[in-house]
Parts: C-alpha cells; structure tokens; sequence
C-alpha cells in the first residue's frame, strides 16, 4: 500500500487566533479559508508540503453532534483535552525560542523523554495541545 496523511483536523474556536498561531507563529501556509453559515474553516500547512493540511474546523459542527455532545466538546477544549498534534523540526531548541517569543502557551520546555525523544509542548489558542519532536 502507499498510504500517505494528507489532512488531520483541530478544532479551534477563534479563527482568527487560529490563524495568528499556525500561520503567524508556527509559519504555515493557508491554503483555504471558507465561511459558512457564521462558521470558519481554515485549512494550513507547512510552507514546501503541499501534501500534508491541518484542517482547523469550528468544534463541533457536524450536523449529527448533540447539543449535549457540544458542550462536552468545548468544555475539553478549554481544558485542553481534546485534540492533539504531534510536530517535528530539526532544532528543536531554536524552533522552542521562537515559538516562546509569539507569546504562546508553554507545556513543557525543551526536553529529553525517557521514551527516547527530545520535545517540547504549547497549547494553541484553542486548548489543543501541539508537541513538536526534534528530529534526529
């Protein structure tokens, strides 16, 4: 088989601080960004990658979600339970800085796991958790 990963999806609930994290302070590319209904997505990705998107979609908004099942959906996300996004660069401590410099929320500082990778962690402005791996 060749199987590749072409969109994953992260809710986000402000598009615009969506927007001003992955694009902004991450430096992905947007590809899309549709409106419907008062809803936003927003499609990014890494500048080069034209085959790999992050879907940033509005929590909740497939048709068949209760309203019960919303509110649960948006109380992990403000707790940052929700969704998660594992990322990799080759200089993590570089990459670390940068990142700590657009005033993002800090996880966890640059760190050697005990599983055998170096990584570090943010939450976007949606709660979600992005970790970014140094690549070795």
């Amino acid at each position: 088989m060749d199987i590749t990963i072409h969109q994953t999806y992260l809710p986000q609930d402000d598009p615009d601080a969506a927007l001003g994290f992955y694009r902004d302070i991450l430096g992905f590319e947007v590809r899309n960004d549709v409106g419907y209904n008062g809803l936003r997505w927003i499609t990014v990705g890494p500048v080069g990658q034209p085959g790999t998107s992050i879907v940033l979609h509005p929590p909740a908004a497939d048709p068949g979600v209760t309203d019960e099942e919303r509110r649960t959906i948006v109380e992990m996300m403000a707790k940052g339970t929700y969704a998660a996004i594992n990322l990799a660069t080759k200089d993590l401590d570089s990459t670390f800085e940068k990142l700590q410099a657009g005033d993002v929320e800090v996880v966890q500082e640059p760190t050697d796991q005990p599983y055998g990778v170096r990584d570090c962690a943010f939450r976007d402005p949606a709660g979600n958790m992005v970790r970014i791996q140094e690549l070795r």
